[in-house]
């Protein structure tokens, strides 16, 4: 699905934000990219849309490099941006006039993912609310059925019942020949439905596993307090006392508690998988 092989890149001016960059990733996920402000997330997401080219190095999404712009690659992918772009008409002139750009698009799809979200097709773009434009974006964006969907920051501006929705809609709308990536600071909001973590830090690679690897591998508890420091690989104060990362014990398999997690390996602490 995407190949990425020694990819450099910098932002005009700017010091290297990615060196020698190597990812694989292959359809059928629901990948959760993760990272700080400038770590480089909607960087990679606009290079492997094809907003971007990198310096050097090698992109493959199917085939296609990203910048080349090949029709049949830009008809298969969607780019959910933080601020998407809306024109002033109204949501059924926007499904007529784009749906046809994607030869998989599907209307009834788009139709039932509208009634979850409470949005009417007479609804006009530009009089909604940021967060009812994005549940418009998200929507379309599920029904065109692209084989790669990149979502950046998904959930910012949708209500707690919104985003509830959000993940429901999702899960129910992704088959197995399509790689969805989303980055997000909010790592609550998807922590139940990627099946892969990638972090990224100063455009490098810091963490890369699938869900159930560690499961496998990492214990999330909380307990009163902590009796042997040496098996806890991180804690976090809490009210009742701690959360915990420690190695599985006795096979038992707990939750993975991605914001645990993430603040783990953000202060550098040595998670082995």
């Amino acid at each position: 699905m995407i190949t990425i092989e020694n990819l450099n890149f910098n932002h005009s001016k700017e010091k290297q934000l990615f060196q020698d960059l190597t990812l694989q990733l292959n359809s059928g996920n629901i990948v959760g990219l993760l990272g700080k402000n400038g770590a480089g997330k909607s960087t990679l997401l606009q290079l492997l849309s094809g907003l971007l080219s990198q310096k050097s190095g090698n992109i493959d999404i199917n085939g296609f490099e990203p910048y080349d712009k090949n029709p049949n690659f830009l008809s298969d992918l969607y780019l959910v941006t933080d601020e998407p772009y809306v024109p002033n008409i109204k949501i059924k002139s926007f499904i007529k006039n784009f749906a046809p750009l994607y030869p998989n698009f599907d209307v009834e799809k788009l139709k039932n993912i509208l009634i979850e979200f409470q949005l009417d097709e007479n609804m006009k773009l530009d009089k909604i609310s940021y967060g009812q434009r994005k549940k418009f974006i998200i929507a379309f964006a599920l029904a065109t059925n692209s084989k790669l969907l990149l979502l950046d920051e998904p959930t910012n501006g949708l209500d707690i019942p919104s985003k509830k929705i959000f993940r429901k809609v999702l899960i129910e709308s992704i088959n197995e020949d399509q790689l969805v990536m989303i980055s997000t600071h909010q790592v609550k909001d998807i922590e139940t439905i990627i099946d892969k973590i990638i972090v990224i830090d100063h455009g490098r690679i810091t963490f890369n596993h699938d869900l159930y690897e560690i499961a496998e591998k990492l214990q999330f508890k909380k307990v009163p307090s902590i009796h042997n420091e040496d098996q806890v690989f991180y804690s976090e104060k809490c009210p009742e006392g701690y959360h915990i990362i420690t190695p599985v014990n006795k096979n038992e398999e707990t939750e993975v508690d991605m914001e645990l997690l993430f603040n783990a390996i953000n202060n550098n602490i040595a998670i082995h998988i």
